[in-house]
């Protein structure tokens, strides 16, 4: 059978093949878990989509879905894909100014909201929405005059039934690769966000060719927490389902650690930073008692010998192996059980992953695939596979994608993934890709001797300092985190005389440490931080890695925060990057204390 050219192709041919035998989606819904079949799921599918097309929804119209993870939006999506419409991803994070923003820019004509809290969202603004024809919720409590219940579209459709099959199923298969399938807006770092044009023929090269990387099988169980408004999550879903395996839904991102011990997935997939909440409380649990900090440092160091050798397809000498398998006894296991036991490989992308980190996690036995690309390239460029793993590396490119380096060192990119362009936008297209067709990434990156792609930071985060020196602050920045100590770090210095380093401090960490040193102001966060004897400890932790770094790229002062940045203070994006401006103006009288005074000596 000919691989699918298009998602409608792909969703039909994953149905037909997994009809009568699979569980195609979990999700925990008045204090149980419950299963839709791929039969039940393809009627759903069947049924909105023809309550759709009564609404008068039509072939090219927009849609767009504010809502969380959830049954309803795969269906929802799918259903949109059958009619021949294109869905408009929205993070239900977002102020309600950005969703009306991204609704009328778009032109929808519909929209999905998963609660009150996003209707009112809508509503808010409706009245400059001239498109917007329908307002759909999930909840069927919030059904009013201005407000259709999801049951309610759904019933409509399923009573039309069989009797539409062959009509609907032919309609749909009518889509063309180059046809519209979604629009998902940048995360607007700078400006006002762009809309993405993904065509099913982005999201379905990615897809088939992805399962011939990621070793999905119609036995795994997919546990899904990342948004699905994000381009990440959205190209797993097709992967994961296309594949004929399982998703299930995590109650919450709050759930996240609990609903992996329950559900016992083998594949997770996530931006680094759930990983290195997981090696911290690992680290944390380890630092109550000298002989467990001792253990776990063994287990690690007997880890990354076994890992360097395993990767590097070298032979594993017998005192090596004897010691790894001690170190799994004593430490690794039991992480692998706060996973649920099961996981075979997890999934990396969105930012950076430290390479001591993807040491630690194959060390455990818990192999992190970490992959790179952009909403604009529907996402992955390049990715590892298990079989030809590179930490410290984003893998090298997935079969018909191209990469090559500038002169510059900007990555670039040309293949099947690449975007329509963004919408309404040909001005804002012809900047990113050129006459022939290579996309440029706006990262800065190197390519080894094997193909493998490294990126080593963003074009448009490069610290030029005041002499002309230039600093890449990412892969600092993911050396700081390593640290116990330290949550999170922004390196700046844009113009300025000297880097600094903002270090956003683990507070539990940091008063254990002051009330093992008997220090009085241990209980008053704010007192500590501030107290000299704190400054000069994470001088020194932060002093670990500034050995490691040239002279000019060593931060020459701290700025110490207790709270991490959020997406509330709009300091983060919807996909959790730090907006270095935003967080450099909120902070600027601090900051520009700092620079007050000359650096230190050396």
């Amino acid at each position: 059978m000919p691989a699918p050219r298009t998602l409608t192709e792909l969703f039909f041919a994953t149905i037909d093949a997994n009809r009568d035998r699979a569980v195609a989606l979990v999700y925990f819904r008045d204090g149980a878990w419950h299963d839709v079949s791929y039969a039940e799921l393809y009627r759903r599918v069947r049924a909105l989509s023809l309550g759709l097309q009564q609404l008068g929804l039509q072939p090219g119209d927009r849609a767009g879905i504010i809502s969380g993870n959830r049954p309803e939006w795969m269906i929802t999506d799918h259903a949109l894909l059958s009619a021949r419409a294109a869905g408009v991803a929205i993070y239900p994070t977002l102020p309600a100014a950005q969703v009306a923003y991204i609704l009328r820019d778009s032109g929808a004509a519909a929209v999905f909201v998963e609660d009150a809290v996003q209707l009112e969202k809508v509503r808010a603004s409706r009245a400059g929405l001239p498109a917007l024809a329908h307002v759909i919720s999930f909840d069927p409590s919030l059904a009013a005059h201005d407000v259709i219940a999801f049951d309610t579209l759904m019933a409509a459709g399923a009573a039309l039934g069989e009797a539409q099959d062959a009509a609907w199923r032919s309609a749909a298969l009518a889509a063309m690769p180059d046809d519209l399938a979604t629009l998902i807006y940048t995360s607007g770092t700078t400006g006002d966000p762009k809309g993405v044009m993904l065509s099913h023929g982005n999201f379905t090269s990615n897809a088939v060719i992805g399962l011939q990387v990621l070793d999905v099988r119609t036995s795994d169980e997919y546990l899904s927490f990342l948004p699905l408004s994000h381009v990440f999550e959205r190209m797993l879903h097709f992967t994961i389902f296309h594949a004929g395996a399982t998703i299930s839904y995590a109650r919450s991102m709050d759930t996240v650690v609990e609903d992996l011990k329950v559900r016992k997935p083998m594949i997770i997939a996530s931006v680094p930073r759930l990983y290195e909440k997981i090696h911290a409380r690992v680290v944390d649990s380890a630092s109550s008692a000298p002989i467990k900090k001792a253990i776990l440092s063994w287990a690690v160091r007997q880890g990354r010998i076994w890992s360097d050798l395993t990767l590097a397809g070298r032979p594993v000498p017998g005192g090596v192996a004897l010691r790894q398998r001690i170190a799994d006894r004593l430490v690794f296991r039991t992480v692998r059980a706060r996973l649920g036991g099961r996981i075979r490989f997890m999934v990396s992308g969105g930012a950076p992953l430290g390479a001591e980190l993807g040491r630690f996690f194959h060390s455990a036995g818990l192999p992190i695939l970490e992959g790179y690309g952009l909403t604009e390239t529907s996402p992955v460029i390049t990715v590892n596979a298990l079989d030809r793993l590179r930490i410290g590396s984003v893998g090298r490119p997935m079969q018909g994608n191209e990469v090559r380096i500038a002169e510059d060192g900007e990555v670039l990119t040309r293949g099947p993934n690449v975007m329509l362009g963004y919408w309404q936008r040909p001005d804002d297209t012809l900047q990113v890709i050129d006459a022939d067709g290579w996309f440029r990434t706006g990262d800065i990156g190197e390519l080894d001797a094997d193909g493998f792609l490294r990126i080593t930071d963003r074009k448009k985060d490069i610290i030029v300092t005041a002499s002309g020196k230039n600093i890449a602050p990412q892969p600092i920045e993911s050396r700081l985190k390593r640290s116990p100590f330290v949550v999170n770090a922004v390196m700046l210095g844009d113009a300025r005389r000297f880097p600094i380093v903002l270090v956003v401090v683990n507070v539990d960490q940091l008063q254990a440490w002051a009330r093992h040193k008997q220090m009085p102001e241990a209980d008053d966060i704010e007192r500590l931080v501030a107290a000299p004897e704190t400054m000069a400890k994470m001088e020194r932790e932060i002093g670990k890695v500034a050995g490691e770094l040239a002279p000019f790229e060593r931060p020459k002062k701290l700025l110490l925060l207790t709270e991490d940045f959020s997406l509330e203070r709009g300091e983060l994006t919807p996909t959790l990057k730090v907006k270095r401006r935003v967080v450099e103006a909120r902070l600027r009288d601090r900051i520009d204390a700092l620079y007050a005074d000359p650096p230190p000596a050396g």
